[in-house]
């Protein structure tokens, strides 16, 4: 059902419009009514009327002032004009078809000549419809183009200015030199009037025209925080009601990237998040005039926001790039500090560790640096304390894992206080770490110790209590720390170090006695040596050296 306005000064003929509208072609419009030009102005402004029907002559605003009010408006806000007027009105009749008007009645109505005229309006909407679906369909396509090579260009810091211009105008984004300003191309801003001035425009932007140049633009950045969902993006910039947000899209940190003509509507949004209680931040770059310098802008976005990093405030907030901004004349990040991190790595001196991260990280020191700076303390951090660890100790945890993965950015959180405790507890879980892998390490040292120990002095009254004393290890912790260095208990260790020196003795030294082997690899008798020989190898030790003997020959 589509809405139509009928504007005339004599309430018989409204009621007696509709009245044949009513019955001739019943449930096809929802009808108003206005008595007058400025009413049915109000009514048009205010959105959602398709058709008009009005009058030439009324008082106040008669209609063909309200046809050329209608005119300049939005392509998007003007309906169809019908005109009603009698054969003394023909000269403003001819005026207003100037006007784009599609159809011309005159007084009294004829039934058939208003529902024919009505149908040929239903046809011109329908051609509306269409040629507004495929517009949509190539400004879709469009800006997928240009937000392909935003992104491309975003990710290639050596890209030179001309060759940035040229995959923009490629992507249909020109910049306009008489004017020193920027053309951002797309229908919604051509000119014209009716049906085919929209597919004139709908031409433009398949073939990459240009439209009415603006005074520049700026790049913002949008970073959604906490519950924030980002398909509210659109809810927020559908919110932003007067215009000025003409594209935007996902870069490769999953922030949302807006192209606008100035900071007002980006105020806007700023206002619609804090009202919702949305959290999140938009760095905004300074202003740019030509397609070039896109990367620059985006860099710039991407440092103001950068500094909503170091706010300690929860509320959302518009971050504005200052060019001017001053930095503190220290610019080497203190790489000494951070190797002292990585030497304290496991040896309880957690409390040393705290106290240097803390001046490292501190939000009132790294104020008066750039991003630049806090991006390069974050990578040496990462380089020379948390890499370092897993490239000579080899990876722990997945929980470990998981923080170390997320403290690879400081883009993974919100505020630096929220990346400082990150790193803290990365820091101290990677200090436990390196302090039980330091002591797992000098446990082998002493199992390699007791080992050898053993090897030497298989042949002796030989006991764990000796060999943990030897090692001076507590003998209950000796003997857990023997079973999973060796993999068996000690008892059982050393029953095998004997007999493979038997078996060797009983091959070599074919004079030498059973009961003498025994005595030499430190059994008490040879009923214990032939008992555990046996359970070892399966049969007794003669008999192995009989059939060692037979095999030889």
């Amino acid at each position: 059902m589509r809405n139509l306005l009928i504007v005339d000064d004599e309430k018989n003929i409204r009621l007696g419009l509709r009245a044949i509208i009513e019955r001739g072609i019943p449930g096809s419009y929802q009808i108003q009514f206005a008595a007058e030009g400025e009413e049915a102005l109000a009514l048009i402004r205010e959105g959602g009327i398709e058709l008009v029907i009005t009058d030439i002559r009324m008082p106040g605003m008669d209609g063909l002032a309200l046809i050329r009010e209608v005119q300049a408006l939005e392509p998007e806000q003007r309906p169809v004009m019908m005109i009603l007027s009698g054969h003394d009105d023909f000269q403003y009749a001819k005026e207003a078809m100037l006007y784009d008007v599609k159809e011309y009645l005159l007084k009294p109505i004829v039934r058939d000549e208003l529902f024919a005229s009505l149908a040929r309006v239903e046809q011109e909407l329908a051609r509306r419809a269409q040629l507004t679906e495929r517009l949509e369909e190539v400004h879709h396509y469009r800006d997928e183009l240009l937000a392909s090579q935003l992104n491309y260009i975003f990710l290639h810091p050596a890209m030179e200015e001309a060759e940035i211009a040229e995959r923009c105008e490629k992507a249909g984004w020109r910049a306009v030199v008489p004017s020193g300003g920027e053309a951002w191309t797309g229908a919604a801003e051509a000119g014209g009037a009716g049906a085919e001035a929209e597919a004139e425009a709908l031409a433009g932007a398949a073939s990459g025209a240009q439209s009415s140049p603006s005074a520049g633009y700026v790049v913002a950045l949008l970073k959604l925080a906490g519950g924030s969902r980002a398909g509210q993006l659109e809810a927020l910039v559908a919110a932003e009601l007067g215009g000025g947000i003409r594209f935007y899209f996902k870069d490769k940190d999953d922030r949302f990237v807006l192209l606008c003509e100035s900071a007002e509507p980006l105020e806007k949004l700023v206002a619609f998040m804090q009202m919702h209680k949305m959290a999140g931040q938009i760095g905004i770059s300074g202003r740019m005039y030509a397609a070039g310098g896109v990367k620059a802008a985006y860099e710039e976005a991407r440092e103001a926001l950068g500094y909503g990093f170091l706010q300690t405030s929860g509320e959302s907030q518009l971050l504005q790039f200052d060019r001017g901004r001053e930095r503190s004349g220290e610019s080497q990040v203190p790489l000494e500090e951070i190797r002292k991190l990585a030497n304290m790595l496991g040896t309880d001196r957690d409390k040393e560790m705290k106290a240097i991260l803390t001046e490292l990280l501190d939000a009132k020191r790294l104020a008066s640096f750039d991003m630049a700076y806090i991006e390069e303390t974050s990578r040496q951090l990462n380089e020379l304390v948390f890499d370092s660890v897993f490239n000579r100790y080899g990876e722990e945890s997945v929980e470990i894992l998981r923080i170390y993965k997320k403290v690879g950015s400081i883009y993974n959180f919100e505020t630096i206080h929220d990346y400082f405790h990150g790193v803290e507890d990365l820091l101290l879980r990677l200090s436990d770490y390196v302090r039980s892998l330091r002591s797992v390490h000098a446990e082998h040292k002493e199992m390699k110790k007791a080992v050898c120990y053993i090897h030497e002095n298989y042949h002796r009254d030989l006991n764990m209590a000796m060999v943990s004393n030897h090692v001076s290890l507590n003998y209950s912790y000796f003997s857990q720390s023997f079973k999973e260095f060796t993999g068996e208990s000690f008892v059982t260790y050393l029953k095998k170090v004997r007999i493979e020196k038997a078996k060797s003795l009983l091959l070599e030294e074919a004079d030498c006695k059973v009961y003498e082997v025994s005595e030499r690899v430190g059994f008490e008798n040879a009923k214990q040596f032939n008992r555990v020989f046996r359970e070892m190898e399966g049969i007794s030790a003669m008999e192995y050296r009989t059939k060692a003997a037979v095999q030889r020959v």
